[in-house]
């Protein structure tokens, strides 16, 4: 299915750009989501997903297969499996910046496939959650990240950790006192993530497909699921009060005609 959403920053185009296209330094405010690899190009982690009592664990990675800096055009490929082999979940995601005044109009078109417990949701649903989430996703980043004098990058808007293709930057930035790699832009390993929560780390490092690179751990702190009866309760109530209201009417015509 595809979804569409739309999005405005209070910051220029440029920097925009550089900020978004830094996954490391965006993760923190991404609801659910826990950074926890980066292995050259390819960024691994989980995703904790909640439906009802049941909490779902999304293991998988991510990377760029499109970075236009001069067409401010992002392509990211997402793909992860349910740790209990209960579904998966595939996304290719694509951005697209232009100026808006001051700030920047970012247009995201997501393309989701999804098995097992979440494909239970119909569009509606998860048109309903996505823009929830990426409404939260907005607020961290004004509050963190793009503070003022605040970057996902190094102070001043640099490209820690060397430059990336089409100029995203991909270092371990600071962000709302949160530190990714523990802050460190030279690659060098990092400690498991702290909390007995986090636990679906890669036991063997394994090479990147794409570069061969060795993964570098992240340090990221434990996030809370994201809840999908919570977050598209909207969606759910338009599905769902139609289909009472109908069996309402249903048994009173059931009464009447008994009586």
């Amino acid at each position: 299915m595809e979804l569409t959403n739309e999005f405005t920053v209070g910051v220029a185009v440029e920097r925009a750009w550089r900020v978004l296209t830094d996954v490391e330094g965006i993760a923190p405010c991404m609801p659910g989501a826990e950074l926890q690899e980066v292995a050259g190009d390819e960024y691994r982690g989980i995703v904790k997903v909640k439906v009802g009592p049941i909490t779902a664990q999304y293991k998988g990675s991510a990377r760029f297969v499109e970075l236009d800096e001069g067409g401010r055009r992002a392509v990211l490929r997402a793909e992860g499996r349910d740790t209990r082999g209960q579904g998966n979940a595939n996304a290719t995601i694509t951005a697209t910046l232009a100026p808006d005044g001051d700030g920047t109009r970012v247009s995201v078109v997501t393309d989701l496939a999804v098995t097992g417990r979440v494909a239970q949701f119909g569009r509606g649903v998860l048109a309903d959650v996505s823009a929830k989430l990426l409404g939260q996703f907005v607020t961290c980043l004004e509050s963190t990240v793009l503070v003022e004098g605040g970057s996902a990058g190094s102070p001043g808007g640099g490209s820690p950790g060397g430059g990336s293709p089409g100029g995203g930057s991909f270092g371990g930035g600071s962000f709302g006192g949160g530190s990714a790699g523990g802050g460190s832009s030279g690659g060098g390993a990092q400690g498991g993530a702290p909390g007995g929560e986090v636990s679906a780390s890669v036991a063997e490092p394994q090479r990147s497909a794409s570069t061969g690179a060795e993964p570098r751990r992240v340090v990221s702190a434990p996030k809370e699921p994201v809840d999908l009866l919570g977050a598209g309760r909207t969606a759910v109530a338009k599905r769902v009060l139609p289909a009472l209201a109908a069996l309402v009417v249903l048994m009173w015509l059931i009464r009447r005609l008994r009586g």
